[in-house]
């Protein structure tokens, strides 16, 4: 891989996770990378791109690149949480695709690596990335699709049942509006495998975002893969759980000229059946799916290039908010200390990349107390502990893969040392402290309380991130620079970069 690659991004929205995560991983393995202007992105939560500005700009930026990682939903529909709320037609949509097919017949060696992400079933009424229906119908709408998927797989009269009810209590156009919604973004994946078959483009993910084993969107996928088999695409497409992530995965697979050989340990010898919250399969099945897409095998320890160490829960993950969990997670059949032994004996000769999905969206505050007690945070290629299990372990395993490509070393480290400040110091900790702090905040939109909330952020997190700087990242200068929410939601913070060198002065 040569330092002065050209790499596009064009990102399904603007949050760190999407945009800024992935273009700073290219970064810091010495890419030149473009991004989109700001009025070409998503503005808000559920406010669509501008789709015309944004091909135009990918139309003249292309004879500058080597490869372009493209999101479909973003670049034909405004945007990821945009596609399942925009009443563009298919044909308005595929403006997007025909935009790939002509910069491809222009710059024919141009890499194409897009993803897709099959339209979720939003778990509760969630009245801003969804239809505004759902803030009064979003959970008659996920049985819906439950019973759907299951009464087309066993044909059980108690689900045929169950959907005529929820038939009578959702209003038909709702009904209507929303599956006509789904049914063309499905259209539009089925079309985008056409384009892989025509060569147009080079490898294509189609990820489920917060699924699970029976609803539309495993009906979808069957479908998917039923036109993958017919058409022998297998060795250019992937189909499995994940959505967020999805950018650095496919940049993964795109720095690399042959395939990284990984070998996986588990917390516990039960980990690879863990069953994952916001997934339809268990974690082992999980973890190969997304090796895959990014270009990773399965090895030996022997064979291994590098280690994946996973701490996943005993049984099950429960919600981030009930650890610790002692009937699920944290039982006899996983044994922490010894999976922190095999994390010290093997860094020193074995790059080491961690994902902790013990719990959803956040680290496990009792296997992170234990790892920084015993573990130099700083030497690990990777960590990552941020939302659904896939999202932790795209991210893992692509820093994985760009840790021994890393020439900006001071950059690399900003990407570590905030991973475990935004990962473990504020979604596996302090936002559970910081949403008891405010009064009744709205889950989906804190309105008015946004600035105590980003004023509490600041000064919690200020304390937590400064000691964990003087215990493993102090090495470089802590100049601190004051944390944001991306949306006004607790969900997602923004956390500058404060790691300098060291003959800048220290604001800590």
């Amino acid at each position: 891989m040569e330092a002065d690659v050209n790499f596009i991004a064009d990102p399904p929205d603007t949050r760190p996770h999407t945009l800024d995560l992935p273009r700073d991983l290219a970064r810091a393995v010495g890419l030149t990378v473009l991004t989109p202007p700001k009025l070409a992105l998503p503005q808000a939560i559920n406010q669509p791109a501008d789709t015309e500005v944004l091909q135009t700009w990918l139309s003249d930026l292309a004879p500058q690149a080597d490869f372009l990682i493209c999101s479909l939903e973003g670049l034909c529909l405004g945007g990821m949480i945009p596609a399942r709320i925009v009443e563009d037609s298919l044909e308005q949509a595929l403006q997007g695709l025909n935009c790939l097919r002509q910069i491809k017949k222009n710059h024919p060696k141009l890499r194409i690596l897009a993803f897709g992400v099959i339209v979720r079933v939003a778990h509760g009424n969630d009245p801003y990335e969804e239809k505004p229906y759902f803030a009064d119908y979003g959970d008659l709408l996920r049985d819906y699709s439950h019973h759907t998927d299951k009464f087309l797989r066993h044909q059980q009269p108690e689900d045929q049942q169950k959907l005529c009810k929820l038939q009578e209590n959702i209003p038909p156009s709702y009904l209507r509006d929303w599956l006509n919604t789904r049914q063309r973004n499905h259209q539009l994946h089925q079309i985008a495998l056409d384009f892989v078959a025509e060569g147009i483009i080079e490898h294509l993910c189609l990820t489920l975002d917060d699924t699970s084993s029976y609803g539309l969107a495993a009906i979808d996928r069957r479908a998917l893969e039923a036109k993958v088999d017919s058409l022998g695409l297998w060795q250019q497409v992937d189909i499995y759980p994940g959505a967020d992530e999805v950018p650095c995965t496919l940049l993964a697979r795109a720095l690399q000229l042959k395939a990284s050989r990984v070998y996986v340990h588990y917390s516990s010898l039960l980990g690879a059946a863990a069953n994952m919250r916001f997934e339809d399969r268990a974690a082992g099945e999980l973890i190969k799916a997304h090796l895959r897409a990014a270009k990773c095998k399965l090895r030996s320890l022997a064979e291994a290039d590098w280690i994946l160490a996973v701490n996943v829960p005993a049984e099950k993950q429960v919600e981030q908010s009930e650890q610790p969990d002692y009937g699920y997670v944290d039982t006899a059949q996983r044994h922490l200390p010894e999976f922190i032994d095999f994390i010290a004996d093997y860094l020193p000769v074995k790059a080491v990349a961690i994902a902790d999905i013990a719990y959803p969206n956040g680290a496990e505050r009792r296997f992170l107390q234990l790892l920084r007690q015993r573990i130099p945070l700083k030497d690990l290629a990777a960590f990552s502990a941020w939302n659904t299990a896939g999202n932790s372990l795209g991210t893992a395993i692509t820093m994985a893969v760009c840790a021994p490509l890393v020439v900006d070393k001071l950059l690399w480290q900003n990407l570590l040392f905030n991973r475990f400040v935004d990962d473990y110091l504020y979604q596996g900790w302090f936002r559970q402290e910081l949403a008891k702090a405010l009064t009744n905040p709205n889950l989906w939109d804190l309105g008015p309380q946004q600035p105590e909330a980003e004023t509490r952020l600041d000064e919690g997190l200020y304390k937590l991130a400064s000691q964990l700087h003087q215990e493993h990242f102090n090495h470089y200068t802590f100049r601190w620079q004051k944390p944001y929410l991306a949306w006004p939601r607790l969900f997602t913070g923004v956390f500058p970069y404060v790691l300098a060198n060291s003959d800048l002065k220290s604001d800590a």
